[in-house]
C-alpha cells in the first residue's frame, strides 16, 4: 500500500517552498531576469569603444600617423554618431519589445534606471550651456569642459547604483568617473593629455562596465 505525504498544515510552509520562496524574494532585490539591464549594458559598451576608438582616432592624427583629408575626417566623426544614435534606437526599441519599463520593475532597478536616466537629462542641459558659451566666446576650450561634466554626473549615477547593491566594482567605477573629471577640468588647456584620460576613461569606465553589467544580465537570465 503506497502512503501519501500529508499536506502542510494550513498557514505552515515546508522547508522547500521558504527556500524557493526567498530565491524569488532575492532575484526581485538583485534585479529580476536581468533582460532589464542589457540594453544599458549594450549602450555602456558600445559607447566606450565607439568614443573610445574616436579619441584614439583624434590622437594618431595629432602624432601624425593617421593621415586622411577634413572631409574623410568628418566622415569618420559623423560616422561614430551616427552609429551610436542606431545603438541608442535599438534599445529603446527592444525595451518597448520586451516591455522593460522602469515603474514595472523592481525597486533596485527602478532606482538605478531613474539616476542614470537623470545623469542623461542633466547632461542635454550642459551640452545647451557649454555649447553656447564656447560658440558665443569663440574658445574651444570652454566646451572641453562638457566632458568633465559627464564624468561628475557618471560618477554621481554609479554611486547611487553602489550604495543600491553593494559591488565593489561599481564603487571603483564611480571613483574612476570622479577622478576623471576631476583630471579634464585641469586639462582643457593640454588637448594631447586631455584626449588621453579621454580614451582611457571611456574604455575602462564605458566599455567595461557596459560589459560587466552585458554579462551579469545574461546570467541573471539563464539563471532565472
Amino acid at each position: 500500500m503506497t502512503v501519501k505525504p500529508r499536506p502542510a498544515p494550513s498557514g505552515k510552509t515546508s522547508p522547500g517552498t521558504a527556500e524557493a520562496d526567498l530565491a524569488f524574494l532575492r532575484r526581485i532585490v538583485e534585479g529580476g531576469s536581468g533582460r532589464g539591464q542589457i540594453p544599458m549594458g549594450v549602450l555602456f559598451l558600445a559607447g566606450g569603444l565607439l568614443y573610445g576608438f574616436q579619441c584614439l582616432f583624434h590622437l594618431g592624427q595629432a602624432a601624425g600617423i593617421v593621415r586622411i583629408p577634413d572631409w574623410a575626417s568628418l566622415i569618420f566623426v559623423v560616422s561614430v554618431t551616427l552609429v551610436m544614435l542606431a545603438v541608442v534606437a535599438w534599445a529603446v526599441h527592444y525595451g518597448r519589445k520586451f516591455g522593460l519599463k522602469s515603474s514595472a520593475g523592481p525597486t533596485v532597478s527602478r532606482a538605478m534606471d531613474g539616476a542614470f536616466s537623470a545623469t542623461g537629462a542633466a547632461n542635454l542641459a550642459i551640452i545647451v550651456v557649454f555649447g553656447v558659451g564656447a560658440a558665443r566666446d569663440n574658445d574651444f576650450a570652454i566646451w572641453l569642459y562638457y566632458p568633465a561634466i559627464v564624468f561628475a554626473f557618471q560618477s554621481i549615477a554609479w554611486f547611487v547604483a553602489w550604495t543600491l547593491k553593494r559591488k565593489p566594482w561599481m564603487g571603483m567605477v564611480a571613483l574612476g568617473h570622479w577622478s576623471t573629471a576631476v583630471a579634464l577640468g585641469l586639462l582643457v588647456r593640454d588637448p594631447i593629455a586631455y584626449t588621453w584620460v579621454c580614451a582611457a576613461a571611456l574604455f575602462l569606465l564605458f566599455a567595461l562596465p557596459g560589459w560587466i553589467i552585458l554579462r551579469e544580465a545574461r546570467a541573471a537570465q539563464a539563471a532565472a
